[in-house]
């Protein structure tokens, strides 16, 4: 699986396929993060094989489903606890992203894991995740913007894309240098 653009949040349902002694058998649902839906199903099937007797050969997709999320316009502290193989073994880990979807924090997770850890997507498992209060972030990095006076400066600005020039002038060029400093 590669994570080539923003990550999606799938609900895969599926069971064993049923037989004469069972002909309707226990469903198993679980939520995947993948880019598409047949990377989702796939994954599905990676985990049921781990933790269940069961692969696609003899089993049945009843249900993918991309969950969205319901509001997107507030930015949120998320939490993702995930374990990766890295060359010398498997690791457990937690991290904190802060971002406007659960789905932008996961596209996050596994940039950063690929920059930071040289970690390559499939190898990355995310066991939970959690939407955290402000008081309840660990790390340093996200506690810095969760304050409630955080502000973001702006030093040095240009006043338009035409400098000393009217909105709607000819001149696309200028002999001008910019004024950066407007203190």
């Amino acid at each position: 699986m590669t994570a080539a653009g923003e990550m999606r949040q799938y609900q895969v349902v599926g069971r064993k396929a049923g037989t004469d002694e069972n002909p309707n058998p226990e469903a198993y649902r679980m939520v995947i993060f993948a880019p598409n839906p047949v990377a989702a199903k796939s994954k599905f099937w990676y985990f049921m094989r781990q933790f269940r007797k069961m692969k696609k050969t003899t089993g049945e997709i009843l249900d993918c489903v991309e969950l969205v999320e319901k509001n997107a316009r507030t930015v949120k502290n998320y939490g993702i606890w995930l374990r990766y193989d890295s060359r010398s073994g498997t690791h457990n880990m937690y991290r904190e992203y802060r971002d406007l979807k659960l789905t932008g924090a996961v596209s996050q997770l596994y940039n950063e894991m690929a920059g930071r850890h040289r970690c390559r997507p499939r190898s990355i498992q995310i066991i939970r995740t959690a939407t955290i209060g402000a008081g309840e972030l660990k790390r340093t990095n996200g506690a810095q913007f969760a304050q409630k006076n955080v502000r973001f400066p702006l030093p040095h600005r240009v006043h338009s894309a035409k400098r000393g020039a009217k909105a709607l002038s000819d001149r696309t060029f200028t002999t001008v240098r910019p004024t950066t400093y407007l203190g």
